[in-house]
């Protein structure tokens, strides 16, 4: 690892400890050169499958894309930001754990209408709404309905 203060490659770990759950490593280390202190994190770095939306078009996971939707649905919402990042875990665990290399956009759609559903039902409510593209009403009650029902 270069050092950012002087660019020296001789740089050593002087404390390592898990962080996030155990999903990364960081690491404290010294230049031997300047001797200035920085840190490191180190985390797996897996692939997300490609989605393939609904005309055919590829293209990459967009995490942003997944963050923005679900704070859209979970405005003026009162769920916590950390709730928020857990449920873009899951979804992206989720999509990972499929082992597919590509996904059709609605598998993405039904995993986050399963996380909003289990974090606010008006926010889920709001989001299918504009997904399933509800046309009248009728559809809208028979999906509140369903949501009792569950």
């Amino acid at each position: 690892m270069h050092c950012p203060f002087c660019a020296a490659e001789d740089t050593k770990v002087i404390d390592s400890r898990l962080v996030a759950g155990g999903a990364q490593v960081r690491r404290r280390r010294e230049c031997g050169d300047c001797e200035e202190r920085f840190t490191t994190y180190e985390s797996a770095e897996l692939l997300m499958p490609q989605v393939i939306k609904s005309d055919g078009v590829r293209e990459s996971f967009n995490e942003s894309k997944l963050r923005s939707g679900l704070k859209k649905a979970l405005e003026k919402r009162p769920v916590s930001t950390e709730k928020i990042e857990e449920a873009i875990d899951q979804i992206k665990h989720r999509l990972r754990a499929g082992g597919e290399r590509e996904v059709p956009s609605r598998t993405v759609g039904e995993a986050v209408m399963d996380a909003l559903r289990g974090l606010d039902a008006v926010a889920y409510v709001r989001f299918a709404s504009v997904y399933r593209q509800f046309e009248d009403i009728s559809a809208f009650r028979k999906e509140l309905d369903e949501l009792e029902r569950k």
